[in-house]
């Protein structure tokens, strides 16, 4: 995640038999295997093949399978909830009150488009009435808090270097565009989204009465000030160092040097009472306030108002909708809008996740999965320390600190044991824009009361029914909520080859999250210290040198690469995922056994049941953005890469010298 868990091998292997009554095994089918196919050439492909040829990504959809793409007949779920409970009487102020009439204020598009853009003329005219760089900043200060963000990321964080401690945070933001390269490739892809995205905003200019050559006029104006702002941006593998995302300044200091910006009003304005604030990137705000005045106020309320219209695009009437999904649709490849009502699905449980969850959880998540979790888990980092206490590379002194790491790990799953409050959150039927001003006010107010608080160990960053896990490397925690918690990844019925293979590679990736290159900057209470021997420092930093190196020879769309850099820590967690996940396996008595079940042996089920949880096909367009800007690669890699470097793998599938996977012995990378 964030974005984002870890004896001796005999008191591993009596842990691994403490185990919670399980149901009678299912037998499960392993379908979509393309037997043509040879394991060594490409065990993706051999393990997918049939699936990934039928397959057929739904037309409102930018692909289907596994992982993110599950959410999708995750949101069908929801919207059963929501339909049964937005029909109903509900009592007020209740759960069912606030999701059933948010969710049924976004289905009355009737009296939306009724509405038109009427809900944000009052914010139109407030930029109208901007004079100077003063009325701007609080302009941008009172939106902020109403979650219309512009020129200023705030949020609240733990301080890196005292990780109990909420502190005011801020980040680099005020662009449009995927991210700051967007800007500046000319490449024929790129400038085809340049253009889709200019002529988004000109669209949505006219959609407020804007004559058109003005509103293309603005819409070039509004496009040249977040490309100013881009080029102070950190790229996506520079945002990867942590320790220079960490620059705590006294609001004195920054007042100094950022005169332009009047930082004690501005966090005033934002509500703020502090004397000192990180500021992730301070290049972006050293040029936010240069241009703070060198901007001309014209061009910067053509800049605010293209903002506010991207913003809220979709809170307005059906001709802002398909503006937004013209735009959309050049950049990700979707061919139609969703339906409203899963549109609306995801809106409920970005507003009002937790009231959402806490109806799926009683209805989907039974309390026997988070039991069975929980074994799988300690077994999972029981594998780690073993494996760390075989480590060729590190120090006694530095295995000691990491095992004190891994020990320290807290863990959550399926939901969290406290929910969000949402009494405050005033929901009317007949009010959807409102609705969602509400909530997200009252998730600003809730930010706001954290900072300079201890940090509540018990939050969730991600609602329970979607499907993701995360490791969050400042409370030195793996989360793994319900939404991931069912098959291909884990059927609480399934034999242990298919669940280790598939959650339990989960597992060990959340795990090796905390020792990837920047969970391993963090100790074991989440400060950002050095714990590492220097020289087994220097070892493991050749040794992340390899994963990049590597996955940077790897081609997506033919000729596109895989970006090493920018995915590094997700590789390292695939590659000792799959080997943490393999080692808790074999500890089981199925995994020291021999028996075949569909014709596959122990080991062949668990290498199936990995390639089985990427099981992902994508459009071309969705996966050209997502190579710039995911952290993760691609699905084919995540299975290919770590096997290819796995020696069990060749062995359960007999990978001989002249297979495409095949690597020499000596140059298979291991890094935990």
């Amino acid at each position: 995640m964030i974005r984002l868990v870890f004896f001796s091998l005999a008191l591993l292997m009596a842990g691994a038999c403490q185990r919670t009554a399980i149901p009678t095994t299912k037998r499960v089918v392993l379908a979509g295997i393309d037997a043509s196919k040879k394991p060594g050439d490409d065990f993706f492909t051999y393990a997918n093949g049939i699936w990934y040829d039928t397959a057929r990504i739904p037309a409102s959809q930018t692909g289907v399978g596994s992982y993110s793409f599950l959410n999708y007949p995750q949101r069908i779920r929801l919207q059963g909830i929501l339909d049964s409970i937005s029909v109903s009487r509900n009592v007020p102020g209740s759960l069912e009150q606030k999701v059933g009439d948010f969710y049924a204020s976004g289905m009355d598009t009737t009296a939306i488009n009724n509405r038109g853009y009427e809900p944000i003329k009052p914010l139109l005219a407030r930029i109208d009435a901007l004079t100077d760089v003063s009325s701007l900043l609080k302009f941008v200060a009172e939106e902020q808090k109403a979650g219309n963000g512009s020129i200023v990321g705030f949020y609240v964080g733990p301080d890196q270097k005292q990780s109990k401690i909420n502190i005011a945070q801020f980040r680099q933001t005020g662009i449009g565009l995927p991210e700051r390269a967007y800007y500046f490739k000319t490449d024929s892809s790129t400038l085809l989204i340049q253009k889709a995205y200019k002529n988004y905003l000109t669209r949505l200019f006219e959609l407020i009465g804007t004559e058109p050559t003005v509103a293309e006029k603005n819409a070039t104006v509004a496009y040249a000030i977040e490309k100013q702002l881009a080029t102070a941006h950190r790229t996506n593998i520079e945002l990867r160092d942590v320790k220079a995302n960490y620059n705590k300044m006294a609001v004195a200091a920054l007042d100094s040097k950022q005169p332009n910006l009047h930082w004690t009003t501005l966090l005033t304005d934002l509500g703020l009472q502090v004397d000192s604030v990180n500021v992730g990137q301070p290049a972006y705000y050293d040029q936010l306030n240069t241009m703070a005045t060198s901007v001309a106020i014209d061009d910067w309320k053509a800049y605010l108002k293209a903002r506010a219209l991207t913003n809220y695009a979709n809170f307005l009437s059906q001709p802002f909708i398909d503006a937004t999904f013209a735009y959309s649709k050049i950049l990700t490849g979707q061919a139609i809008k969703q339906t409203r009502a899963e549109e609306m699905t995801q809106a409920v449980d970005r507003s009002l996740g937790d009231a959402l969850a806490q109806l799926y959880v009683k209805k989907y998540f039974p309390e026997s999965a988070r039991k069975r979790m929980a074994v799988l888990v300690d077994n999972l980092k029981k594998a780690f320390e073993a494996r760390i206490n075989r480590l060729d590379w590190m120090s006694d002194s530095t295995k000691t600190k990491a095992k004190d790491k891994l020990y320290a790990f807290s863990q959550k799953i399926g939901y969290p044991d406290k929910w969000r409050d949402y009494s405050q959150v005033a929901i009317k039927r007949d009010a959807y824009f409102e609705n969602r001003l509400s909530a997200a006010k009252h998730d600003y107010l809730d930010r706001l009361a954290k900072v300079g608080r201890p940090v509540d160990r018990t939050e969730w960053h991600t609602t329970p029914p979607t499907v993701t896990a995360y490791n969050n490397p400042p409370l030195n925690e793996i989360v793994f909520p319900a939404g991931i918690l069912q098959p291909p990844y884990f059927d609480v019925n399934a034999d242990d080859a298919l669940n280790y293979g598939g959650i339990g590679m989960v597992i060990g990736h959340e795990i090796t999250h905390s020792f990837d290159d920047q969970g391993a900057q963090y100790d074991k209470d989440g400060n950002v210290t050095n714990w590492w021997n220097k020289t087994d420092y220097a070892k493991f930093k050749a040794k992340t040198q390899q994963v990049i190196d590597q996955y940077n020879s790897f081609t997506v769309l033919d000729s596109v690469h895989v970006k090493g850099a920018l995915t590094v820590g997700e590789n390292t967690a695939d590659i000792a995922g799959v080997a943490i996940a393999y080692d808790a396996f074999k500890l089981t008595e199925q995994g020291k056994g021999t028996t075949k079940l569909d014709g596959f042996t122990p080991d062949q089920r668990f290498f199936i049941s990995i390639a089985r949880i990427w099981r992902v096909k994508t459009r071309d367009a969705y996966m050209g953005m997502y190579v710039n800007t995911n952290p993760h690669s691609p699905a084919k890699w995540r299975v290919n890469g770590p096997l290819m470097n796995f020696t069990p793998f060749y062995n359960a599938f007999n990978v001989q010298p002249g297979d495409k996977m095949y690597k020499p012995e000596q140059d298979r990378i291991s890094v935990w």
